[in-house]
């Protein structure tokens, strides 16, 4: 965040952006400011090299040679020996670590009536809206990725006139159920952090979220169903799945935090799969298994996955097929939600 930090002759002014000597300013361009930041905000704590890599390359592939540069330029500007160090240690495998004192300095009375002004200008839900709009994008993305899985299987059992409709149909289907579990689960998490309070309450928000839209769109598809065709089958997904589901992500969410991209999304897809096991275990639905049964109730259909089944061995979509799909599921919309997310928090924090 931005803000104004001394540390022996040095002032590190966030707001101004430049870096001071004795008041003499130091030329430093601006990533390398980025990274001399990101060490000093961290004061006595090890930033590993993939924190420096998504923070401030911000995902553009460089190798390790371009981290080592930045940080061979830092310590040569700040007269800081590597065999030696005053300001930055390395700490080898790992990253690296500011190790002197660094003291927080006020703002002065200008930037501080300035920087009021802009708040009061700025909503106060504008990153509460964004990490919600990340979170409904990166379910969208998720949706997109297993719409397209989903197609292709149920292509395969298409005539070839019919397939290009399934696929797109399918597609469709998922870009839409996915954005919806987005929405919930990724305003839910988002409203949460409004408050401080312990990491663990990302899953409380996560698992309101999808359990109201998991209701909703349970009770919406049934109604429609109904209205449409004269008869629904109850058991696709709904408030259980979505209570599982959101919890996992908002789990994976909070666990994510303080940690590189990849490995947060690792972290959030493992929570995403247990939880998309453990549902259909316990005899719940996610979107294959829902999927399946409506191809069931309604004979006519030709939104049929049984070739999945098939690979594994089963006579349509037996057991092992539905914790497979709903693992993998799980697992995907998870990582996407969380990864979204986070990426949103990072620049948000970059430009406030």
């Amino acid at each position: 965040m931005p803000g104004r930090y001394r540390f022996e002759r040095f002032t590190l002014d966030l707001d101004d952006r430049r870096l001071t000597r004795d008041g003499e300013t130091l030329a430093l361009n601006a990533r390398y400011l980025d990274a001399l930041a990101l060490l000093v905000r961290e004061e006595g704590r090890l930033v590993s090299k993939e924190r420096f890599l998504d923070e401030v390359w911000a995902g553009v592939p460089v190798t390790d040679e371009a981290l080592t540069q930045c940080v061979r330029t830092l310590r040569r500007l700040l007269d800081d020996p590597a065999a030696a160090p005053r300001f930055i240690a390395t700490v080898p495998k790992h990253g690296y670590r500011f190790v002197a004192p660094v003291e927080q300095l006020e703002r002065d009375a200008v930037v501080a009536s300035a920087t009021q002004a802009q708040a009061a200008v700025r909503p106060a839900w504008t990153s509460t809206l964004l990490l919600g709009a990340a979170g409904t994008g990166g379910g969208g993305a998720a949706g997109a990725i297993g719409g397209i899985a989903y197609g292709f299987a149920g292509a395969a059992q298409a005539s070839q006139a019919g397939a290009a409709s399934v696929l797109l149909v399918m597609l469709i289907l998922c870009v839409l159920v996915g954005l919806a579990g987005g929405l919930g689960v990724g305003f839910g998490i988002a409203i949460s952090r409004r408050a401080p309070g312990p990491w663990w309450r990302d899953a409380v928000g996560g698992a309101i979220g999808g359990l109201l839209i998991g209701a909703a769109f349970k009770l919406l598809g049934l109604d429609a169903f109904n209205l449409l065709l004269g008869r629904a089958p109850g058991g696709i997904a709904g408030a259980f799945e979505g209570l599982a589901i959101g919890a996992a992500v908002g789990l994976g969410a909070g666990l994510a935090r303080q940690r590189s991209l990849r490995r947060g999304m690792a972290l959030a897809g493992l929570c995403g799969a247990i939880a998309g096991a453990v549902v259909t275990l316990l005899g719940g639905r996610l979107m294959a298994g829902s999927l399946d049964l409506l191809s069931d109730s309604f004979p006519g259909s030709r939104l049929r996955l049984d070739v999945i089944g098939a690979l594994l061995g089963e006579q349509g979509l037996g057991p092992i097929s539905l914790v497979l799909t709903g693992a993998l599921e799980g697992l995907l919309f998870s990582a996407c939600v969380v990864g979204a997310m986070t990426l949103a928090a990072r620049r948000s924090r970059s430009v406030s």
